[in-house]
């Protein structure tokens, strides 16, 4: 059995190498979900509090080359809510290829109703943020682990750090939310080797939040779905539902088109605290389908209690 993994191993090294595996890969369930921070810059700041996101995935693959995602994330809000500012450092591994990205962040709101109103009032307010991220790409391709000698486009690693930028824009109202965003416009456009693809994926991500009570929410229902078109790769599509039980414990699942399934669990502590596990169930067969996955995030003030 080992035997027949390493040849596939082999092969799906091999393949990625030629057809340029991608620097970023889609964030799972849990992690777009829970920080939506990670895919679209004009979220810093949304929160009336700042807050800081650790997120692991793939941390338990035992077969060497699966994919697996480190990131950590902070963002606060500045002027009243009208600015944001975030920082975040995000590193992913798949096959001999490892991508860190290191970026600073920026958003600035539009607030599109008056929030001026009495304290009795219930307001739902309406804005319009755009995200802004600079920072830079630390890639790396380690071929000769390959051991392909006969061929010239593996007779060398890959190491090569490059300018990144990302913009992002995010419609809000009340309980419903919808954005677009390009993490890394630039690609691979200041590469100085020709064999270094770097991917420009395109974000859209959308959901709402149906409470039970307006007044004393109990039970929170948070369908939403996320898009991405990547050239050269088939269009993704991910449908996502989760529950959360008096703001302490949250359980979920997702679909991501011909790719995989997805559950999360998690836990609310002490107010500022938010614990998740998830896990990722591979549609097919292959044996690097099925990961395993922690999100752990502080918020402060009042943290994640409703308001």
């Amino acid at each position: 059995m080992r035997k027949h993994q390493y040849i596939f191993f082999l092969t799906f090294l091999v393949i990625g190498n030629i057809l340029g595996i991608t620097a970023q890969q889609t964030p799972v369930f849990s992690e777009y979900n829970y920080n939506p921070f990670l895919i679209n810059a004009a979220y810093a700041g949304v929160e009336n509090y700042a807050e800081a996101t650790l997120s692991n995935s793939g941390f338990n693959n035992e077969f060497e080359g699966t994919p697996k995602n480190l990131a950590f994330t902070f963002n606060t809000r500045l002027n009243e809510g009208k600015m944001g500012l975030g920082v975040g450092i995000i590193n992913d591994e798949i096959g001999v290829t490892t991508a860190t990205q290191v970026f600073a962040a920026y958003s600035y709101k539009i607030f599109l109703n008056d929030n001026s109103h009495p304290y009795w009032k219930i307001y739902d307010r309406s804005f319009i943020s755009f995200g802004l991220t600079a920072g830079a790409l630390l890639y790396s391709e380690n071929l000769l682990q390959l051991g392909l000698q006969d061929d010239p486009n593996f007779a060398e690693n890959i190491n090569t750090t490059l300018p990144a930028a990302g913009i992002g824009i995010l419609f809000g109202h009340a309980n419903f939310f919808a954005g677009v965003s390009m993490p890394n416009v630039l690609g691979d456009t200041f590469a100085n080797q020709d064999n270094i693809n770097i991917s420009r994926p395109l974000y859209a991500y959308t959901g709402y939040h149906f409470a039970t009570s307006t007044y004393d929410p109990q039970l929170i229902l948070k369908p939403s779905l996320l898009f991405k078109y990547e050239n050269g790769a088939p269009f993704q599509v991910d449908v996502n539902l989760s529950f959360n039980y008096q703001n302490s414990f949250e359980i979920g699942a997702g679909y991501r088109s011909s790719s995989s399934l997805n559950f999360i669990v998690g836990f609310y502590l002490l107010k500022n605290f938010r614990a998740l596990y998830n896990y990722s169930q591979n549609s097919g067969d292959a044996p690097i389908g099925n990961t395993h996955g922690i999100i752990l995030s502080y918020r402060a003030g009042n943290g994640y209690a409703v308001n």
